[in-house]
C-alpha cells in the first residue's frame, strides 16, 4: 500500500463509500479536510478515521470547496454523483459534475495543488475489452459524458495552468463502508446483503454479464499512488479480470455455506454494459500499482466486515 506522510489533504466525497476507505488510510500521518453533502455519505463511516484528531468533516458540496478558507497541497475529488441510474433520473447532475469540477481545479490552480479526480470505466461501454486508456469514447448515456467533461477540464488546466493531475478511471467497485449507497451500491455488497437474508439476487437478463470487479483497499493504494502525478494523466483502476455475475454468486454461495440462485429478470436499460475488463498496463507501469485482492478474498473480507 503506497503512503502519503505530513500532507494536507481534501477528500471531497470523504464520507462515502470510497472516500471513506480513502479518508481512514490517510488520517495516521497528514491532515485531512474531509467535504461531502452526505447524499450517499454518512457520518458513520468516518468514526474511526475522526478518532485520530486528524479529520475534519464540513458538509457540504464540493463546488463550495473554495470558499472554506481551507490550505492543502493535495486534493481528492470524489465529491460527485457515482451511479448511472442517478444521471438517468436527473440529466441535471451533469452540471453538477462540470460545476464541481471546475471550482475543484480552480482550487488546485490557486493553491498549486495536486489533483487526483475519480472517473468511471463506464467511458468504455460498447468498446470492445481490454479497454485502454486511449480510447475515444462512444456517446452511451449521461454519467458517461459528465465523467468525460470532467477528465477534458483536468485536461485544460493541465496544459493552460499547470495543474498536475491524474484521471482514475474506477471499474467495478466493492469493498466496506457501502452501506448508505443502499440500491446504488456495487452488486457484490448489494448481492450479499440480499443473500444473508435468504433473498434471491435479481440479475437483468441471463448473467453472464461480465465485470471486473476491484476492491476498495487496492483503489486507496492506486489513489495514493497517483498523487505525485505530474501532468494530466489518465489510468484504469481495475484487475485486469472479470468475472460475470453467474460466477460471482456462486462465490458468495460458497463463502456464505447458501445455495441460493439469482432471479433473472427482463433488460430494463438501453446501452446496458455487458462487459468491463481493465487493461492495467499503464498503471502498473507508471504508478507501479497492481490490484492485490482477488475477488473470492474480497467476497470474504466484506462477509466478515
Amino acid at each position: 500500500m503506497a503512503e502519503l506522510k505530513g500532507r494536507r489533504i481534501i477528500v471531497t466525497g470523504g464520507a462515502g463509500f470510497i472516500g471513506s476507505n480513502l479518508v481512514e488510510s490517510l488520517c495516521g500521518e497528514n491532515k485531512v479536510f474531509v467535504i461531502d453533502n452526505m447524499s450517499t455519505g454518512s457520518r458513520s463511516n468516518l468514526s474511526e478515521a475522526v478518532k485520530s484528531g486528524n479529520v475534519t468533516l464540513i458538509e457540504d458540496d464540493s463546488k463550495n470547496l473554495g470558499r472554506h478558507m481551507l490550505d492543502a497541497d493535495l486534493v481528492f475529488h470524489l465529491g460527485m454523483p457515482s451511479a448511472s441510474p442517478m444521471y438517468r433520473k436527473n440529466p441535471n447532475l451533469v452540471n453538477e459534475v462540470a460545476e464541481g469540477a471546475i471550482n475543484v481545479l480552480e482550487y488546485a490552480r490557486q493553491k498549486k495543488a495536486q489533483l487526483v479526480f475519480v472517473s468511471t470505466s463506464s467511458i468504455y461501454n460498447s468498446i470492445k475489452p481490454p479497454h485502454k486508456e486511449n480510447i475515444v469514447p462512444l456517446v452511451t448515456d449521461y454519467y458517461t459524458e459528465g465523467r468525460i467533461l470532467g477528465e477534458r477540464m483536468c485536461e485544460l488546466y493541465s496544459k493552460l495552468y499547470g495543474v498536475n493531475v491524474a484521471a482514475m478511471r474506477f471499474f467495478s467497485v466493492y469493498g466496506r463502508h457501502e452501506e448508505a449507497k443502499a440500491g446504488y451500491a456495487n452488486l457484490v455488497s448489494q448481492f450479499l446483503w440480499a443473500m444473508r437474508k435468504k433473498q434471491q439476487p435479481e440479475i437483468y437478463g441471463d448473467g453472464e454479464q461480465r465485470r471486473d470487479f476491484v476492491y476498495a483497499m487496492d483503489v486507496v493504494d492506486a489513489l495514493s499512488r497517483a498523487a505525485s502525478t505530474k501532468g494530466f494523466e489518465i489510468f484504469n483502476v481495475g484487475t485486469g479480470i472479470n468475472y460475470s455475475l453467474n460466477e460471482m454468486v456462486e462465490m458468495l454461495n460458497a463463502e456464505l455455506g447458501t445455495a441460493i440462485k439469482p432471479k433473472y429478470v427482463a433488460m430494463p436499460v438501453k446501452n446496458y454494459v455487458m462487459e468491463t475488463k481493465a487493461d492495467t498496463s499503464k498503471a502498473e507501469k507508471k504508478l507501479g500499482f497492481k490490484a492485490k485482492t482477488t475477488l473470492k478474498e474480497g467476497i470474504r473480507l466484506i462477509s466478515e466486515s
